[in-house]
């Protein structure tokens, strides 16, 4: 009886819903995150009747035929490309990127990276690095005695200095985009690296070619939907469930069959 091995692979199937739910619900407060969505596919069919079979010498074609499926497997999980709300924070070394695009940053193994998460702060070079101390790929440094910056929509940083009016270029922020964004590799951190999947990173000045700018003082919040998550967690829970009363009625059916005289 392949039932049982059918509503097995249905359970399986579900487990992973939810252990894709609970990760992004454990996000929603996680800076530029992007949820994820487990896909799935039948496995293969037996084929015991095929459609299109002539069924008799007078040349009648089988409609339908008998196809019976095996279950259910996991064809992947998916990032999904909706950006996050912009929160305004007014902290000038907030960036969030308004439309396409990534930052790119320099792991301590000297391997690029690439992160939405604009909540930048400066070393004690001077350098812009994120919350975990890695610099950007462009390497802009500011001077220590600089009053304030000011980072434009296109990328352009300016220093501004005591007893001067106007400001000091210091560099200029540049973004990068990839032709599957869903194919990059997620390394935590809010970090994510190129695969051969992703394609190579194309960098662009903010604002080029379709890429999207950039807004100092803000940052982008999770792109979790709560309600729909809530909302597929519960339809993921009442698919376990009934493929669990698949396999007790299956195991019912075989008990009935083994008392038989």
């Amino acid at each position: 009886m392949k039932s049982l091995q059918i509503a097995a692979s249905g359970m399986a199937a579900q487990q992973l819903r939810v252990e894709v739910i609970s990760n992004n619900i454990a996000n929603m407060s996680t800076t530029a995150y992007r949820p994820r969505t487990a896909q799935f596919a039948d496995l293969m069919y037996q084929q015991h009747l095929s459609p299109g079979t002539i069924s008799s010498q007078t040349g009648t074609i089988v409609p339908a035929g008998i196809q019976l499926g095996t279950g259910v497997k996991a064809a992947g999980v998916s990032m999904e490309l909706t950006q996050g709300s912009l929160r305004q924070t007014g902290a000038e070394l907030d960036l969030a990127i308004d439309g396409t695009g990534y930052l790119e940053v320099t792991l301590p193994s000297g391997e690029p990276a690439y992160t939405r998460d604009g909540k930048l702060n400066r070393s004690p070079e001077g350098e812009l690095v994120t919350m975990d101390g890695f610099p950007l790929a462009d390497g802009i440094v500011i001077p220590a005695d600089a009053r304030s910056i000011s980072i434009s929509r296109d990328g352009e940083v300016v220093a501004y200095f005591d007893n001067q009016t106007d400001g000091q270029p210091v560099g200029t922020i540049s973004l990068v985009r990839f032709v599957n964004e869903k194919g990059l590799m997620a390394i935590g951190d809010n970090m994510y690296r190129e695969t051969e999947a992703s394609g190579p990173p194309n960098r662009l000045v903010p604002g080029a070619e379709g890429m999207g700018f950039l807004r100092q003082g803000f940052i982008e919040d999770s792109g979790v939907d709560v309600v729909k998550e809530i909302s597929h967690l519960i339809e993921a829970q009442r698919g376990y469930e009934l493929n669990s009363k698949v396999i007790t009625a299956s195991d019912e059916m075989l008990a009935a069959t083994t008392r038989l005289r």
